[in-house]
């Protein structure tokens, strides 16, 4: 058997190849929009992609099955409730794909989405022992999917809680112990809320300490898989949505074209949105007046869909060398109204008088002195599970996933003070709030860790 892991680090992202030595037929599973990489390691290795699983409608990432379609002639496949605008071969249950000696089995595994499905591999058909599972976004190292997105249309997440429990406890914990697990997210995902930093695991290890996998009532688990999430992104629908339809494909050698200064200007002119993928004190040091700072050194694509819209055009300021694959990154998620991009920022910032500015940044240490003499009020833009583990007294939380629904919550009669927990989303967020006509905006520097490193005494200081 021939199996590679493929780890997109900026989406917690994990796709995988799964291949016959002998007949050198090979299945993609959960691919990413670019596909080139799994089409070049498939020709050097001499392999004939044949099929192209799914195991669910992925709300945060734009899949690549038609893209491999198209370039390999593969079939492309889901669990039996899915509904497409594409022809796909429909998995059931207990179904099995031979490749050669190498086989898979359908595992129906419903809960994150009602159409989820893992795949169990064998390396040998008569081996009792599977090599592992592809539990797609069922189970992930150190938790299982969330059942509250709303890619599932039609299903509250009560319901879906109560499918994954079967799905976890009755299917996934009854493969045998020796059984390894490799799921679609690892940690960092929206996609869960305690995701382990590992790739891989077993059955064995994640029903010792798997919070989600311990012998409980299927009512305990209902509550606790539903409690705390994160907010999701805004573009986690239109994603799950996309997902489903027939849409372009991507063509990664012109996805966006490289902007002269003046062409760069113009766009911005005629209505494109800034988006200043710099560093936070770069961009804090001058840039365009309307510009949102989304750092490239950070979750980019899935911060870039918090706030954008999928509608809206938009031009790429980004770090020397990075302008292409900026825009690339903005595709996987379904962002593909780039106009183009420019990786020269000082070439774009010299050539607009009187459209550059500077942005405020406040320190932990001057954080006290200016809200005690009542000088401003304090935005908190973490998720509702990181605030409840402290927060700065008075403060305003509206989580950056809700932030562009919820401007009209924001205080304006006073200069703000935003921050996160270590300064990249309040970044985002004091820039998103710039854009939209507030004034007197600064972010916090190192964000809530800062401040609890300087004013907490149990964090010594």
């Amino acid at each position: 058997m021939l199996f590679t892991q493929y780890y997109l680090d900026c989406l917690s992202q994990a796709s995988y190849l799964v291949a016959d030595e002998t007949t050198r037929k090979a299945v993609i599973v959960d691919p990413r929009r670019d596909v080139a990489e799994y089409v070049s390691d498939a020709e050097s290795q001499g392999l004939q992609i044949e099929g192209v699983i799914n195991t669910h409608f992925h709300a945060d990432f734009i899949a690549g099955h038609l893209e491999l379609a198209e370039r390999t002639g593969a079939w492309i496949g889901y669990g039996n409730r899915a509904d497409t605008e594409y022809p796909i071969r429909e998995l059931t249950d207990g179904e099995r794909i031979t490749l050669g000696d190498v086989t898979l089995e359908i595992l129906e595994t419903p809960g994150h989405t009602p159409e989820s499905v893992s795949v169990v591999v064998y390396e040998h058909p008569e081996h009792d022992v599977p090599y592992g599972v592809l539990t797609g976004d069922t189970l992930f190292i150190g938790d299982v999917g969330r059942p509250d997105l709303l890619a599932s249309v039609g299903y509250t997440s009560d319901e879906l809680a109560r499918m994954l429990y079967d799905s976890v406890h009755n299917k996934l914990m009854r493969l045998p112990d020796a059984t390894r697990v490799f799921p679609a997210h690892g940690a960092g995902s929206a996609c869960g809320k305690n995701i382990s930093t590992e790739r891989q695991s077993t059955i064995a290890v994640q029903r010792a300490t798997n919070y989600a996998c311990q012998p409980m009532e299927r009512e305990r688990f209902v509550d606790l898989v539903t409690a705390d999430q994160s907010v999701a992104p805004a573009y986690f629908s239109y994603d799950a949505d996309l997902n489903r339809r027939q849409r372009p494909l991507l063509d990664t050698d012109h996805v966006a074209r490289e902007l002269d200064p003046a062409a760069f200007l113009k766009a911005r002119v005629d209505g494109a949105t800034v988006v200043d993928a710099r560093d936070p004190q770069e961009f804090a040091a001058g840039h365009l007046r309307g510009a949102l700072n989304i750092p490239a050194d950070g979750r980019f694509a899935e911060t870039a869909g918090t706030v954008l819209s999928p509608a809206a055009p938009v031009v790429v300021l980004a770090p020397a060398g990075q302008g292409e694959q900026t825009a690339i990154r903005l595709a996987r998620v379904g962002l593909d109204k780039v106009e183009g991009f420019l990786d020269d920022p000082q070439a774009v910032l010299r050539g607009a008088t009187g459209e550059v500015e500077r942005s405020s940044r406040v320190t932990a240490d001057q954080l006290p002195d200016i809200v005690h003499a009542g000088g401003a009020d304090i935005l908190d833009v973490r998720n509702p599970g990181e605030r409840a583990n402290g927060s700065i007294a008075g403060s305003v939380h509206i989580p950056l996933g809700q932030l562009p629904d919820r401007l009209g919550d924001v205080p304006s009669e006073r200069p703000l003070i935003v921050h996160c927990a270590g300064g990249y989303r309040s970044s985002v967020a004091a820039s998103l709030l710039r854009a939209n006509g507030w004034t007197g905006v600064s972010d916090l520097l190192g964000g809530y860790s800062a401040y609890q490193q300087a004013h907490d005494p149990a964090c010594g200081g």
